[in-house]
């Protein structure tokens, strides 16, 4: 199979290897970096030092920095095409490939900041509005990158409508080490992956500010039922979150010690500044990006999410770190199936 992956960064990078890697069946792989210094390194080098140091490349990886145009008439051409921009990429590298036949597919996990709409969009929608021609979809779950390219066990979900773009997820990428399930429900699963960068924020002030486990496990649990309201809301199915792309993608990202989104909630706990916070990263952390979207989304549809609104308070400098902890913890005794 033929993979192209648009993005060098270290989910993209990590896919790259796992599928370059595969010990059942090698795919022939291709990574494009939009940094003609960096892919020349990469491909020098064989290994993206950056994001993933100590991670080498496969032989079946090799890295390119030409034109999309030119990648997608190669012979052969790819069989699946993955983007692996952050959120703010998406849009446009969608515009890029909105004529293109075969499935592509993305990993950012959020909500795109309203350009002309009343609310900001997740991927699905984005891909509706720009290229409603295409078959498309999205690769998500609880992974870390560093753990997907050491070859670790992990587990993903392959969510799309149509059953040739999943079924092209599998086989590109499942593995003795990555198990991928398939969904239809792309609404849940892309709720998941964007309203669990925003707890984990919330959840990494908690540990930051040793409030202890009683509260971390209350955050979680809440959490998880802040997002469930809202993707019922926008027309999921609830059982999505409890599977991968949702509790799943919560916890780790929320406890793990990789997780950059729980290490802005630890650094602002501190006292950091959110732009310092940001800064000490070197990384994306699309919670902090797509926070108030989140909120924006579930304030036009009714939908209560008080942690999530504490957190967009926290990071817009409304609130400390202490008076978003008693901000939650003031409000009024309520039903757990509706508080």
């Amino acid at each position: 199979m033929n993979i192209l992956i648009l993005g060098a960064g270290a989910w993209g990078t990590a896919l790259a290897i796992s599928a370059a890697a595969n010990p059942r069946a090698p795919h022939a792989v291709t990574l494009w970096a939009r940094d003609v210094a960096q892919a020349a390194d990469m491909q020098s080098q064989r290994v993206n030092a950056r994001y993933l140091p100590q991670q080498l490349f496969p032989e079946a990886l090799r890295v390119d920095n030409r034109p999309l145009d030119l990648l997608l008439g190669t012979n052969p051409a790819p069989d699946l095409i993955v983007v692996a921009t952050p959120m703010a990429g998406l849009r446009g590298m969608l515009e890029q490939l909105r004529g293109v036949r075969q499935p592509v597919v993305w990993l950012c996990k959020g909500f795109e900041p309203a350009q002309g709409h009343a609310v900001g969009l997740m991927g699905h929608e984005i891909q509706t509005e720009v290229a409603p021609g295409l078959l498309a979809g999205v690769l998500s779950g609880p992974s870390f990158a560093l753990e997907v390219a050491r070859g670790q066990p992990t587990a993903l979900v392959a969510a799309s409508v149509h059953d040739r773009v999943r079924d092209a997820m599998v086989q590109a990428f499942h593995s003795s080490s990555l198990r991928v399930y398939a969904n239809d429900d792309l609404t849940g699963v892309e709720v998941g992956g964007a309203v669990k960068n925003v707890m984990a924020i919330a959840t990494g002030l908690c540990d930051g500010l040793a409030l202890g486990l009683n509260a971390r496990a209350a955050l979680i649990t809440r959490g998880l039922a802040e997002m469930t309201r809202l993707g019922l809301a926008l027309g999921a199915n609830v059982e999505t979150f409890m599977g991968l792309s949702g509790l799943g993608d919560l916890v780790l990202t929320a406890t793990g010690d990789l997780s950059r989104n729980r290490k802005v909630g630890l650094l602002l706990a501190q006292g950091q500044t959110l732009a310092q916070a940001v800064a000490s990263l070197g990384h994306v952390a699309e919670g902090v990006y797509c926070a108030r979207t989140v909120v924006q989304r579930a304030a036009t549809l009714g939908v209560s999410m008080p942690i999530a609104q504490c957190v967009v308070d926290l990071i817009d400098g409304r609130l400390h770190a202490t008076q978003a902890v008693q901000a939650l913890m003031g409000r009024d005794p309520g039903s757990e199936k509706s508080a």
